[in-house]
């Protein structure tokens, strides 16, 4: 039996999500990539920006992100699963995350943040209550066959980056790769648990 290709699960909710919440209609889910990471604090997920917003700060000059194209479509922003999305969440948790992250992206969707959903500029408690009404407005219409992967426990595939992009780079002084593609891309095994579940300890065997 094939394992879950829990980040294609991802992909399949988003555009799902983008359909039926009106909040979230201006996300295109082909310009998203979704993959498996390593541990941020205690973040469950997190957003990527490919863009740079247009600003005159002289900090800013010559500042460039490495290009990411998957299928030949260029990539606007990246969001990471983290280890606690996998072991330490609820089926409603993990949408809930998605949601989360998705709202950070700007309406217009051209691989920036939204300036007034950071949460520098929005408290955590008002931006939480947003999205757990989006949740439950969600939930309350979703699929099965869209929220069941969700509830998998076990062992599931996902993508995850084999050479990462760095976060940005000079043109006048990187001499990195530039562009990333499939090729910088594999698949890796990651498990699925539930909060609060431990493995029984193995018995020792004389």
């Amino acid at each position: 039996m094939a394992r879950l290709n829990v980040t294609l699960a991802v992909k399949r909710l988003v555009r799902d999500v983008a359909a039926r919440i009106p909040e979230l209609a201006h996300v295109r889910v082909s310009r998203i990539l979704v993959v498996a990471g390593e541990a941020r604090r205690a973040s469950r997920a997190t957003i990527r920006p490919a863009h740079f917003r247009q600003t005159r700060a002289r900090g800013d000059a010559g500042r460039k992100k490495p290009l990411i194209r998957v299928k030949g479509r260029k990539i606007l922003y990246v969001v990471t699963l983290r280890p606690l999305w996998f072991r330490a969440s609820t089926p409603e948790q993990r949408i809930g995350t998605i949601l989360h992250e998705l709202y950070h992206a700007s309406t217009r969707f051209d691989g920036t943040l939204h300036r007034g959903r950071r949460h520098s500029r929005l408290a955590r408690g008002p931006y939480n209550r947003k999205i757990r009404r989006l949740l439950e407005r969600y939930l309350a219409e979703a699929p099965a066959e869209i929220v069941a992967p969700f509830s998998k426990h076990g062992i599931v595939r996902a993508r995850m980056w084999l050479e990462r992009p760095c976060g940005y780079y000079r043109e006048e002084s990187y001499r990195g790769r530039q562009t990333y593609t499939e090729a910088q891309l594999f698949y890796g095994l990651v498990r699925m648990e539930p909060p609060g579940r431990r493995r029984a300890p193995r018995r020792k065997t004389r």
